[in-house]
């Protein structure tokens, strides 16, 4: 027990200290006694497993964060969101316009008198005796024209 009661040591002597204490034939019986103690390792085990909680929450929440703020994140979801909803009216215009011109080509297949104007008017064709009057549109710049003054 003497190498234990040493309370100051100089620079020079701490070898000479550790020499002492190492000398002692009961030191390892007295290192045992101080570390297995009960109080000492019930300690060391609850700051190692709040040490653990800690990380393992600091983890969780940096995962979080990257999760919700990175490139895959709430904003990226939100714009897929968007451009599904974009695409899938799209979708319902395209069909919309498919069945339309289903109908027309039905009603072509099925009606002789429509084929025979959609001929006419793809080939600008006439027929004996008829007048066709060509109408130019208005430049879209131009004002429509004013109306006339009124005469007394």
């Amino acid at each position: 027990m003497n190498s234990l009661t040493i309370k100051s040591v100089t620079f020079r002597n701490r070898l000479a200290a550790a020499l002492v204490f190492f000398r002692d034939p009961g030191y390892k019986r007295n290192l045992e006694v101080f570390s297995r103690s009960p109080f000492h390792q019930f300690r060391i085990a609850a700051i190692t497993r709040r040490a653990g909680y800690i990380i393992v929450a600091g983890v969780v929440v940096i995962y979080g964060l990257v999760a919700l703020r990175g490139p895959q994140g709430i904003s990226a979801l939100l714009d897929k969101r968007r451009e599904v909803r974009m695409l899938e009216e799209q979708n319902a215009a395209q069909a919309a316009e498919n069945e339309r011109r289903r109908e027309r080509i039905q009603r072509l297949e099925q009606n002789s008198t429509e084929q025979e104007m959609e001929i006419r008017k793809q080939l600008k064709l006439l027929r004996p005796g008829e007048t066709t009057f060509i109408l130019e549109d208005p430049p879209k710049g131009a004002a429509a024209p004013a109306a006339p003054p009124n005469q007394p």
